[in-house]
């Protein structure tokens, strides 16, 4: 679930409803942050960065495993990102490459 209210996109992950902040990462990838709407403290991290993983322009890696279990899913149905398709390998799990596409939300709510 997603709502836009004063420029801040909304979305229900698990039991918490969360502000989703776009942040960088120090190669410059994007990152995706959740934070709780009613102290600010952080949630999650929705992205991971693997810099020897080559990425297109507006492609994230989701971390979907561990605590942030069903966080695809969640920006998937809000539509923050889209699947590709296609995966990596880091260690014993698979991280699904999408595009990110919550810029488009921000300017669908805002017209």
């Amino acid at each position: 679930m997603v709502t836009q209210q004063e420029n801040a996109m909304k979305v229900k992950f698990k039991e918490w409803d969360c502000n989703m902040e776009k942040r960088t990462y120090y190669n410059g990838r994007l990152a995706l942050q959740l934070t709780d709407t009613e102290d600010g403290s952080p949630i999650a991290t929705a992205t991971v960065n693997i810099p020897e993983i080559d990425l297109n322009e507006g492609e994230v890696l989701i971390k979907d495993y561990s605590e942030n279990e069903g966080m695809f899913a969640t920006l998937e149905a809000a539509g923050i990102v889209k699947a590709t398709r296609q995966v990596v390998a880091s260690g014993h799990v698979t991280i699904p490459i999408c595009r990110y596409t919550g810029d488009s939300f921000f300017y669908k709510s805002r017209n």
